[in-house]
């Protein structure tokens, strides 16, 4: 739906617990977050020079793909990632699954990058790692922005068009990536947990994350 790929597109999502709302400002930029060894593919967002986006990004996508084109013999993607474009995490879902990798993380894998993980089939953590959730967010500032610049195509009126459309497209957002848990193998009350407020990122113990089936490895 195109509404919810562009509100997917403005949405902030927290890249450390403390940090506040970031906005996308996509580079183009991305091939430094990919390096190769033997058959696993190295994904760190946060290895980035320049002008670079240093989260996940929507060139990164088109990156993924074009290395698992030059890399046949790649089996594993391994992640560290803070987060970034919720979008973004989807489509390198969707990569993910249709080559039928296996995830890893080292490090930290937050916020979108989640999804890209259990995205894998086979999910495994590197000792001391940790894994966060946390729900999505829109800042007042980006959400006015975005009002202003769509209303007219759009057809809202006022405010509260808008609010009532953002209402419904929130409540869409939210159970496809339920429903993408769940058919991850992801326990139900495990994944309505990761929807529940919280002020900071919630990073589950290892047993936590195993008994839900969230690492499987």
């Amino acid at each position: 739906m195109l509404r919810s790929l562009l509100f997917s597109f403005c949405l902030t999502v927290l890249a450390l617990p403390a940090t506040a709302q970031k906005f996308a400002e996509p580079s183009g930029l991305s091939s430094s977050k990919f390096s190769v060894q033997g058959s696993t593919l190295i994904y760190n967002s946060n290895d980035v020079s320049g002008d670079a986006y240093p989260e996940i990004d929507g060139p990164d996508v088109d990156e993924l793909r074009a290395q698992l084109r030059r890399n046949r013999n790649i089996n594993t993607l391994q992640l560290t990632s803070t987060g970034g474009l919720v979008w973004a995490g989807d489509e390198m879902a969707r990569v993910v699954l249709d080559y039928g990798l296996n995830t890893r993380v080292v490090d930290e894998c937050s916020s979108s990058c989640v999804m890209v993980f259990l995205a894998g089939a086979e999910r495994e953590m590197t000792g001391g790692s940790k894994i966060g959730f946390h729900q999505n967010s829109w800042g007042a500032s980006g959400a006015q922005s975005y009002f202003k610049e769509w209303r007219q195509s759009e057809g809202w009126d006022t405010p509260f068009d808008f609010a009532s459309w953002l209402y419904q497209d929130t409540q869409h957002e939210t159970a496809a990536q339920l429903e993408f848990m769940i058919s991850r193998g992801v326990d139900p009350g495990f994944a309505i947990e990761t929807k529940k407020y919280r002020p900071v990122m919630w990073f589950p113990t290892r047993d936590e994350l195993r008994d839900a089936g969230v690492i499987n490895r």
